[in-house]
């Protein structure tokens, strides 16, 4: 294929167009697979409790939250 030149600011820069290589990079175990699901889903769930909290605690406050001498 060919090549697309982009200028970047004074400088030239060639961009080879050809097929994406595959790059292996680190293959995680089974184990490791389960422990990231189990991190994710414990921060999701600290999330939405966070929000729960911060509009529960918005109610409770009520209207009088946006009275407020400027």
């Amino acid at each position: 294929m060919g090549r697309v030149d982009r200028p970047i600011g004074c400088l030239k820069v060639g961009i080879a167009m050809s097929k994406p290589h595959k790059e292996e990079g680190i293959v995680l175990t089974e184990a490791q697979k389960r422990a990231r699901r189990s991190r994710s889903i414990a921060i999701a769930l600290a999330l939405a409790a966070l929000v729960v909290l911060f509009y529960v605690m918005t109610l409770v406050k009520g209207p009088g939250v946006l009275v407020r001498p400027i």
